[in-house]
């Protein structure tokens, strides 16, 4: 509940940074409108990565049976550097066409997503706390899951400098290309029962 109520708070923080300024005629409402549409495309990229954690935390506590308080310590930390994805979000819009706002997003992201590898991997190396032992096959696949978006965080880091709209385009479509990985996962699966751990 507390890591709900966490992410349910990042997702309403990052929509505040979207304002127009009050009293504008048409023509410069109209600017204005313009001018918000880079922090609103960091809205949308940081409400669908930050959708895709919550997502994923879920299903992954619905396999934990009981929680020690290694895992509480770990679930905190992996809770920090997603609290920092509004700040981020907020770089990005403002500094959507610059490699440092570009590499400041994606750092976050990074580090977000290798709390989340640690968090996995605490939770199957210890299956005395999930409701049933993971196979290999799924440990493995959920390990690539877990791994995969970093991969697609570096690859629009490096084009960052020389491409910045392909690099914003990369972090949009990381959701998507998720969603397409986890498809084919579960397509592959043995079990329908490993192909439900996927998320």
């Amino acid at each position: 509940m507390f890591t709900d109520g966490v992410f349910a708070i990042i997702i309403t923080i990052l929509v505040l940074e979207i304002e127009v300024p009050p009293d504008l005629s048409e023509s410069s409402l109209r600017d204005a409108l313009g001018d918000v549409g880079p922090t609103l495309l960091a809205w949308v990229i940081s409400f669908l990565i930050t959708g895709m954690y919550w997502v994923w935390h879920r299903d992954l506590f619905s396999q934990i049976r009981l929680v020690n308080r290694d895992m509480v310590w770990l679930n905190l930390l992996f809770l920090l550097p997603v609290a920092l994805v509004p700040f981020a979000s907020s770089v990005l819009g403002d500094y959507h066409d610059d490699a440092v706002g570009l590499h400041v997003y994606g750092t976050v992201l990074i580090v977000v997503n290798l709390m989340r590898m640690v968090l996995y991997s605490f939770a199957m190396r210890h299956p005395q706390l999930l409701w049933a032992a993971p196979t290999d096959r799924a440990r493995r696949q959920g390990f690539l899951i877990a791994s995969a978006p970093i991969v697609i965080y570096i690859i629009a880091m490096l084009l960052a400098d020389a491409a910045p709209t392909a690099s914003l385009i990369l972090f949009l479509a990381l959701p998507l290309l998720y969603f397409l990985l986890i498809t084919v996962l579960r397509q592959g699966s043995g079990t329908s029962a490993e192909a439900d751990d996927f998320s």
